[in-house]
């Protein structure tokens, strides 16, 4: 027993300086002997707590860094890339989390989770190109999944917004991958919203359709009332019908509060600090991708002064969630945080969000005009 005893604490010193030093093939032999020794202890069942205390202690500490820095080749990649990956993207640390995942690929290439994952990154880092080769990874390796062609298309929107000598090409390309997606899961709302707004966006001699737009409103609504709603506003009000606009945008707010829309994304917002096992990578990603709705029920609320209240904490969501994907830009969110707080007669936190606004955006004429209003009231 004594022999075991000092055994166990020779190789937990001689660990610690493997573990400095790094050194990963002595580091695996001296793993073998840890599992050796486990073994006879265990078989011999010698129980001397208060002495193997701290050695034990020591012992689990070091072996959870081992496997994770010396031992990954042999896990599954969320086992020991997630808890750090969790935290990189709960604090938008991209750049960091692109350096994890690359360095993971380098030992597992064909990895689709950690691909997908990376393309994700590099979109929000509007690296469009390198999220581009990653989905293209993807769709060649499952050409069957909805998300695949979803994100590619995304990308691929993106990448018109800031080329538009080319843009035609990469629209026509976005439509096709976005309708893939839709077809391939009847249940795909956000290929669907994606493409409301590219046939409500695009001129008609470019593929533009207000007869496809409410085809796809109307698969939203029969998905959630509050997606078709806002999409059926959102139709209208591009479409300067403003009567039919108001009804839907309205219907859609009224329908997130009896609903409780955002019940689950606000859970997710306040369990940020745990450490629970629902609280996925992709839930994350998916409180980015619902972005969009916090804006335009914010908005809402400020252009028919309804649920002032409810429409103050969706843009200010908005905001705090802001990242490459969202199109809309935060000084957009703080006009109209402007225009509510005019509502509630608060003259000083409505100059406060029209000046980051116009801090952001300088030549928008509606913001200077808020402004003035702002200064008179």
């Amino acid at each position: 027993m004594v022999f075991c005893l000092w055994r166990l604490s020779l190789f937990c010193k001689i660990y610690q300086k493997l573990f400095q030093k790094r050194v990963h093939s002595v580091a695996i032999i001296f793993f073998n002997n840890i599992k050796n020794l486990v073994t006879l202890y265990q078989s011999h069942k010698i129980i001397v707590f208060n002495q193997l205390k701290v050695n034990f202690v020591f012992l689990t500490q070091i072996m959870n860094k081992f496997l994770v820095f010396v031992l990954f080749p042999v896990l599954t990649f969320g086992q020991s890339y997630f808890p750090e990956l969790e935290r990189l993207f709960i604090n938008k640390e991209f750049n960091q989390a692109e350096v994890l995942i690359t360095h993971y690929l380098e030992t597992d290439s064909n990895n689709l989770e950690a691909i997908e994952l990376l393309g994700d990154i590099h979109g929000y880092q509007k690296k469009w190109d390198e999220a581009l080769d990653n989905y293209k990874k993807l769709i060649e390796a499952n050409k069957n999944n909805a998300n695949y062609h979803y994100k590619y298309a995304g990308v691929l929107g993106m990448k018109a917004l800031e080329n538009k000598l080319k843009s035609i090409t990469y629209i026509g390309e976005a439509k096709n991958h976005f309708v893939k997606a839709a077809n391939l899961n009847p249940k795909h709302i956000d290929a669907r919203w994606a493409l409301v707004e590219l046939y409500i966006e695009l001129p008609g001699f470019v593929g533009g359709s207000l007869k496809k737009a409410l085809y796809y409103s109307n698969e939203l609504e029969n998905l959630s009332k509050v997606d078709g709603y806002l999409a059926k506003g959102y139709i209208y009000e591009n479409t300067k019908q403003n009567k039919l606009a108001e009804k839907y945008q309205v219907m859609a707010l009224q329908e997130s509060d009896a609903l409780d829309f955002f019940k689950e994304l606000s859970s997710l917002e306040k369990n940020k600090d745990t450490k629970s096992s629902s609280y996925k990578l992709a839930d994350i990603q998916e409180n980015h991708q619902k972005n969009r709705f916090h804006y335009q029920l914010g908005k809402v609320a400020a252009q028919y002064n309804v649920e002032l209240q409810k429409g103050e904490q969706n843009l200010q969501t908005y905001i705090k969630n802001f990242s490459a994907i969202d199109r809309i830009p935060k000084a957009w969110a703080h006009y109209y945080l402007a225009r509510i707080n005019v509502h509630k007669k608060n003259k000083d936190y409505a100059l406060k969000h029209i000046n980051l606004a116009i801090t952001e955006l300088p030549k928008i004429k509606s913001f200077k005009e808020e402004k003035a209003r702002i200064l008179n009231m």
